[in-house]
């Protein structure tokens, strides 16, 4: 009920914007109106920061667009191939720099390829008029992206800050759920496949953090605070699931968890339920690290046992978990506080430490993608040119403007269909209001009256996400053949082939896609996967950013694979856990190669061989057919556990230890249990 009550009031605020965007560009007398109507549904958010980031983003776009069709068509217009060819190159290029981006700001440059599109071709026998054309097309589309911006701005607006405060407060006491259940030592499926959606929620995270500073709230959070809460986000995946793998191995050793780490491991989950929400958990985080120190056993001797490693291990990951937690409490307080001086000195380093959110980008794929966009433009003008057809600039530029749109998907020819039938259906009812209604309105009240039941029925299918793409072909056919021209055409013949430019090049879309944009579900999961081993092994090899960049950017990936695998399996837990074990060993490694700078040359030199080790083997995996880790590996790791069991110094012991348990669990869960060092 909440989400149609919801749904009804941004249908409402965007036909207010588009009636708004049409009065004032009739008012000053523009000749294409619809023009600032469609866009103001175009920049429609339910968000009002994301609205006005949208049109900022939509406004340089168009700039940049309208300018390269200026110096474009001039230049090239005795040569028609050559100028498509241009064009079509510009649509391409600025494609490949937007799916790079993978941010809202991306669309500054899909706006601008398309932009000049748009533009362009319908120019193509007026070059003298392009200035003319370009500077009114942006009139237009300014006038869209303020009344837009205006309306869902003032008009009872939904901020982007209360939804992040929001998202910030769920994400927190699920990861304190998940880590409470990691901490029972009990593996659940449906909690498993719940921590999985982290990856998800931290780029939702982020995305929203780009429209925080175009938001409408009075108290905006710094970006860089939500930043560093997104790096000690990033950190509960691998610490709650290393966590509950050591109370697993540990509850399969002969004498189990000891009493004391059991009921010290209790008071944690205890802690996680309620003490971390208290004005006191920095002094009492404070106190139960130490109390995890106090629980390590002792050295030992030369030869450690592995129970006692998996103890050290244990107790300095929940150390680390508590951490964590501690840290996220702290910024969240950080980000509700109105000043922007840091609460505690523990903050200040967070925030001083705090960096980019490292984004999966696949060049291979943005390739392909402006590689497909520039060939269906370059058959499509090879086409319009062949048959001089006088509507064709129109199927072509429908035609780019579709291929930029869903470039980004697997396999976007079912979706630009979608597209196709949401189209057939907004110009079937703009020939009925065209033709039957808005002949007979003889004032702007009375033609808004008869726009408002299908613009309505558009703008609430709009804020439903499983109609969006309907509505969407829609609303860009609706409103662009209706007939919301300067002054009322009855010229049938030129609806029909408007409308049918549209439908031709929108079916020309879903064709040439087909041949040279789709993947696949399946390839696209070996490209995300094949990436994430080759970032494993440039971290083993010393050459990865640092760890909360890199482990950002691993769980950036992950939430890249959960809704592709989910297309593939009911439950995908197999290979998002493969990816989750991936992201672990890639972080040990990265911890152990810092160590080894600290070490002797033997440790050293026993470091570089394991590092190296898991570099060939990550290099190498196919995913096709995946290979386990060399039993060599094995081996290394244990002859460097050796040499740090036997090290005087007793925190490089400690450090080097808690790292080789974790890479040999990881890399080795069926091994038997470590005996001393190989001859």
């Amino acid at each position: 009920m909440k989400a149609d009550a919801e749904a009804v009031l941004f249908s409402v605020k965007c036909f207010i914007a588009a009636m708004l965007a049409y009065y004032v560009a009739l008012r000053i007398g523009l000749v294409r109106p619809y023009w600032a109507v469609t866009t103001s549904y175009i920049v429609a958010q339910p968000l009002a920061g994301a609205v006005l980031s949208k049109a900022a983003f939509r406004l340089i776009g168009t700039l940049l667009g309208a300018t390269a069709a200026v110096v474009l068509v001039p230049t090239f217009v005795n040569e028609p191939a050559v100028l498509s060819m241009a064009l079509a190159l510009w649509l391409g290029a600025c494609l490949y720099v937007s799916l790079l981006d993978r941010t809202p700001r991306a669309y500054i440059f899909l706006l601008a390829g398309y932009t000049a599109s748009i533009i362009g071709f319908p120019s193509v026998d007026t070059p003298g008029a392009i200035f003319d054309v370009a500077s009114l097309r942006v009139q237009e589309i300014t006038i869209g992206i303020l009344a837009g911006s205006l309306v869902h701005g003032l008009v009872l607006p939904r901020s982007v800050t209360a939804r992040l405060l929001q998202r910030i407060e769920t994400i927190l006491n699920d990861a304190e759920r998940w880590s409470r259940a990691a901490l029972s030592g009990v593996r659940e499926e449906t909690l498993d496949r719940e921590r999985r959606r982290l990856a998800i929620d931290l780029s939702e995270l982020h995305q929203l953090s780009i429209h925080l500073p175009f938001d409408t709230a009075r108290l905006l959070p710094r970006v860089r605070t939500v930043r560093a809460m997104e790096d000690q986000l990033s950190l509960f995946l691998p610490l709650a699931s290393t966590v509950e793998d050591r109370l697993v191995a540990l509850s399969a050793c002969e004498d189990g968890v000891p009493e004391p780490v059991a009921e010290y491991v209790g008071r944690v989950r205890i802690w996680l339920e309620g003490g971390v929400h208290r004005p006191d958990r920095g002094e009492t985080a404070a106190r139960m690290i130490d109390e995890a120190r106090m629980l390590e056993p002792p050295p030992g001797g030369p030869e450690p046992v592995w129970r006692d490693m998996l103890l050290l291990n244990l107790l300095a990951r929940v150390a680390d978990l508590i951490a964590a937690h501690r840290d996220c409490r702290d910024l969240q307080d950080q980000i509700h506080s109105p000043s922007p001086r840091a609460l505690s000195p523990r903050v200040g380093e967070l925030l001083a430490q705090a960096g980019g959110r490292a984004l999966h980008r696949d060049r291979g794929l943005a390739v392909r993608a402006a590689f497909g966009t520039i060939t269906t433009i370059a058959l499509g003008c090879a086409f319009w040119i062949g048959t001089a057809w006088p509507d064709g600039a129109g199927a072509v530029l429908i035609a780019g403007v579709c291929c930029a749109l869903f470039g980004n998907v697997d396999d976007p020819g079912p979706v630009i269909f979608t597209f196709f039938i949401g189209s057939a259906i907004g110009l079937g009812v703009a020939m009925l209001w065209a033709y039957a209604i808005l002949p007979r309105t003889t004032d702007f009240v009375t033609l808004a009256a008869v726009l408002a039941p299908p613009l309505l029925l558009m703008g609430s299918m709009l804020a439903r996400p499983p109609l969006t793409l309907v509505s969407l072909g829609m609303l860009l056919a609706f409103p662009n053949t209706v007939g919301l021209n300067a002054t009322y055409k009855d010229s049938f013949a030129a609806f029909a082939n408007g409308a049918l430019s549209q439908l031709v090049g929108t079916g020309f879309a879903v064709v040439t896609v087909g041949l040279f944009q789709t993947i696949g579900t399946e390839h696209s999961v070996a490209r995300l996967v094949r990436a994430g081993w080759r970032d494993v092994a440039r971290r083993a090899r010393g050459r990865a950013p640092g760890t909360a960049r890199w482990t950002s950017g691993m769980l950036d990936r992950i939430g890249l694979l959960l809704p592709r695998l989910a297309k593939q399996a009911p439950d995908p837990g197999k290979p998002l856990l493969d990816a989750l074990v991936d992201l672990r060993i890639g972080f040990v490694a990265g911890e152990l190669d810092r160590l080894g700078h600290s070490s002797t040359p033997e440790q050293h030199g026993l470091i570089a061989d394991t590092l190296a080790g898991i570099w060939r083997h990550f290099i190498d995996l196919d995913p096709v057919r995946t290979v386990p880790p060399p039993e060599g590996l094995l081996t290394e790791i244990d002859r460097t556990v050796a040499a740090f069991a036997a090290d005087p110094l007793a925190e490089r012991r400690r450090q080097g230890l808690v790292l080789l348990t974790s890479l040999r669990r990881n890399l080795f869960p069926q091994a038997p249990a470590y005996r001393g060092s190989p001859a």
